[in-house]
C-alpha cells in the first residue's frame, strides 16, 4: 500500500509549524514527509524507515538528493497512530516526534517560504494543519 498526500500553494514561513497525524498500517515499512518549493526542490525529506530502525533526513535540489543525516531514535511502530510536528525555524527544521524527542535538520537551501508538502509511503494521513 503506497499512499500519497500532496499540497501545493502553501505559505509556510519561519516560525510556523506543520502538524501531521498519520495511521501506520500493520505492515508499514517506511514513509516520508517532504517540505519545500516543489517535488524537485525539497528543503526537508523526513523518512522513518521502520524496517531499518533509522530515521533519514535529507534535502533535494533540482531533483538531486544531497547528503543524508541519520538518527537511530526510532519511535514509530507498525499499527500505530502518530503525530509529527515540523517547525520552520528559518535556518533549520525542528521535527518533534510522537514520543516528544526532537530532531533538527538544517535549511540547506535557505528557504524563507515553503509552498509544497507531500506525505508518501506506507501511511494514511488522518489530519493536517499548519499554524
Amino acid at each position: 500500500m503506497s499512499e500519497k498526500f500532496e499540497m501545493v500553494n502553501l505559505d509556510i514561513k519561519p516560525g510556523e509549524s506543520v502538524k501531521v497525524k498519520c495511521k501506520l498500517p500493520g505492515d508499514c515499512k517506511n514513509f516520508s514527509i517532504n517540505l519545500g518549493k516543489n517535488s524537485s526542490d525539497v528543503g526537508l525529506h523526513f523518512n522513518p524507515r521502520l524496517n531499518d530502525s533509522v530515521i533519514v533526513c535529507n534535502s533535494k535540489h533540482s531533483n538531486n538528493w544531497q547528503s543524508e543525516e541519520r538518527s537511530n531514535h526510532m519511535c514509530f511502530h507498525p499499527g500505530s497512530e502518530v503525530k509529527i510536528s515540523i517547525k520552520h525555524s528559518g535556518d533549520k527544521f525542528e521535527i518533534k516526534l510522537p514520543d516528544g524527542h526532537e530532531i533538527s535538520f538544517p535549511n540547506r537551501h535557505g528557504y524563507d517560504k515553503l509552498s509544497y508538502m507531500s506525505v508518501k509511503g506506507d501511511v494514511k494521513v488522518t489530519s493536517f494543519k499548519y499554524e
